[in-house]
């Protein structure tokens, strides 16, 4: 909550106003709850089946829909605070598995059109009898740079399976695809000009940047999904001190500031452990969002030496203390964070920071939670989200880039998980597509906190 004021695809292995300052985003819809109707379908090919169809049919159930915290549906009921539900379209929870005319290969367009072709001949036919298709395969012979594919945004995903159970973490990361959610990107900026930054990796702070599905998703991500509602978002108009509380807490509050920066948005988060995410990651993040594309975020990391490159950095050593940006007149300092709760100070058009005034010492309790009914059968985005996709990076070290046999309408942009250690993106020919190694894939700080 302002609490005073002076006068900011890829290929692959995921808000109002509270007082005077504090303005509604477009990308969320209160109280709105998303039921996508999801079909896994397993598909072998003409040379190439399954080498234990009776292990992949029985696994197939337990990642998309289980019961356990590894499941799509639970990953997203709980990431979303059961705003976006996924639920099985047939009682077996998938088909097959289906033989392809065709010989084992990655062209994901004719293994789409083929794959819709053979669903129709059993009446079931998409955006009537499903919403999203996720298409699993047998790899012992297609050769595949990727492990999973998935259309940014969308309803298809490609699953190019090794064993006999991709995991959560390739499904879960294409489906954030689906959502329109590229591979999330990691700025070096060690010069205090945010102008200046270079990207290098990935943020390791989102499921969409190599930090797994422990990691849920970032704030920008959340906005760009639809995820954060009326007070958990805001953006901010004017200078002032504002209470942040965990990303993924229970409860209602301030989750997220979303600050003006030139032609880009500066988005700043508060992650604690809350839930089955965050278990060890502590502290304020802030993303760069460019020209309001939430989909396409990079984590701000002001460290010097590249230290949070290595797998030995603690979580939390690129959480920031302060940021200031010359070219646009945004600066922030954290003035307190810990115990599931941050205090952030905020100063824009180059107002003197350490004028900002403090944070009141308390406010009343906030009221719980509630979600409402609003489906949706198109990308998976409630109503009224924006619906922005692509970026500004390139590609290297991925196959299977180009149009040719796309074969179905809407496959759109393609992001894909698996292949070199880095995360790059190309966008040409009205097809996106990313190669990404790592990725196999408050109100008040006294009210109540997850």
């Amino acid at each position: 909550m302002k609490t005073s004021a002076l006068g900011r695809i890829a290929l692959a292995t995921g808000i109002t106003a509270l007082t005077a300052g504090l303005i509604p985003t477009t990308a969320h819809a209160d109280d709105a709850t998303v039921e996508r109707k999801v079909l896994p379908v397993l598909v072998e090919f003409s040379d190439s089946s399954f080498q234990h169809p009776d292990k992949v049919k029985g696994s197939t159930p337990d990642t998309y829909f289980g019961a356990k915290k590894d499941s799509l549906a639970s990953f997203f009921s709980e990431l979303s605070r059961g705003r976006y539900k996924v639920v099985p379209v047939v009682d077996d929870q998938f088909v097959g598995p289906v033989k392809l005319p065709m010989a084992a290969s990655c062209n994901h367009g004719e293994i789409n059109t083929l794959t819709q072709k053979a669903l129709a001949e059993k009446g079931l036919v998409r955006g009537e009898d499903y919403d999203s298709l996720s298409m699993v395969f047998p790899a012992q012979k297609t050769g595949c740079a990727w492990a999973g594919l998935g259309s940014v945004p969308g309803p298809y995903t490609w699953i190019n399976l090794y064993g006999t159970a991709s995991g959560l973490g390739v499904v879960g990361h294409e489906f954030g695809h689906n959502l329109g959610l590229g591979h999330q990107t990691r700025s070096m900026c060690t010069d205090g000009n945010l102008v200046d930054c270079k990207t290098n990796g990935t943020s390791a702070k989102s499921m969409m940047g190599g930090g797994g599905p422990a990691m849920g998703i970032s704030a920008p991500e959340m906005i760009r999904a639809g995820w954060l509602d009326d007070g958990e978002a805001v953006k901010v108009a004017e200078s002032g001190t504002y209470e942040l509380r965990s990303l993924h807490g229970e409860g209602d509050g301030v989750r997220a500031l979303d600050i003006p920066m030139g032609e880009d948005r500066l988005v700043v988060e508060y992650r604690h452990a809350a839930g089955s995410f965050d278990q060890n990651l502590e502290g304020v993040h802030a993303y760069r969002v460019p020209k309001g594309n939430y989909g396409s975020s990079s984590l701000i990391d002001l460290t010097e030496a590249n230290k949070t490159a290595g797998n030995d950095a603690p979580a939390e050593a690129d959480a920031i203390t302060s940021l200031k940006d010359v070219a646009s007149k945004v600066s922030l300092a954290v003035t307190s964070s810990g115990d599931g709760g941050a205090t952030v100070k905020v100063s824009l058009n180059g107002e003197d920071l350490s004028a900002v005034a403090d944070a009141p010492e308390e406010t009343a309790a906030p009221a719980p939670e509630h979600t409402g009914t609003d489906t949706d059968a198109g990308d998976g985005l409630p109503e009224g989200a924006e619906a922005k996709s692509g970026g500004q990076e390139k590609v290297t070290g991925a196959e299977g880039s180009g149009t040719e046999g796309s074969g179905t309408e809407g496959s759109g942009n393609l992001a894909a998980t698996g292949g070199d250690s880095s995360t790059l993106l190309l966008a040409g020919g009205g097809v996106a597509l990313v190669a990404a190694g790592a990725c196999a894939l408050s109100l008040m700080r006294r009210r109540r906190r997850a």
